[in-house]
Parts: structure tokens; sequence; C-alpha cells
């Protein structure tokens, strides 16, 4: 409940689902751990490339031509690897909700690796 305040614009009634970011942020346990094992695992088991091209779209604010110069590949690259990115999670970073999502779960992702070397 607390989360959907973070919201406000979200359709009424919401599910915990849609609210995934706002709970992570708001320090549910369960909805980081989701957005870990549901995003971040599988684009890492999916290959460093996606979630290398998926956080470089997302610093450059979505420019694919932006992207594809700081990777040094073709802009038809990113647009493979951005579709990949939506087969392998659901989530499209085209869409600036799912972008905000996929962009949370990329950050819990990292710290729990991080947790997991230390």
């Amino acid at each position: 409940l607390r989360a959907s305040a973070a919201w406000q614009d979200a359709p009424r009634p919401v599910l915990a689902d849609d609210l995934l970011p706002e709970r992570a942020m708001a320090s549910d346990p369960a909805a980081r751990d989701q957005l870990v094992e549901e995003i971040y695992r599988p684009l890492q088991e999916a290959g460093s490339a996606l979630l290398e091209t998926l956080s470089v779209y997302l610093e450059q604010a979505s420019s694919l031509e932006g992207a594809a110069r700081m990777l040094f590949v073709h802009p038809n690259t990113v647009r493979y690897r951005l579709r990949r990115v939506t087969d392998v999670t659901g989530w499209s970073p085209s869409d600036v909700r799912s972008a905000f999502t996929l962009r949370i779960a990329l950050i819990l992702g990292r710290l729990a690796a991080a947790e997991q070397r230390s």
C-alpha cells in the first residue's frame, strides 16, 4: 500500500507486480528478489552483451544512436539486442515505465552480485 503512493498515475486498482520498482525501493525484500530473479539473472544468463547494451541504452537516455556510438556497434545491433531484452524479460526498454523497472532491476542485480563476491 505504501508503494502505491509513489506511482500516483497508476491505474486503479493497481497490482502488486505493477509496483515492483516502488516496492523494491521501499525495502520490500520479495520485490527486490523478484526483480533480480526475473529480470537481471535471465539477462545475465543470456549473455553480457544484453546487460551491457541495456545499461548503455538507459544511460544514453534511451537513444539508439547514442548507445550504438558508446558500444561501437551499428544502431541495428542495438535494436536487435533490445528486442532480445524484451524477449528474455517481457519488459520493453523503449517503454518509459518498463525502462524504469529494468533500470531498478539492473541496479539491484549489480548490488546482489557485489554482495555475493564479498
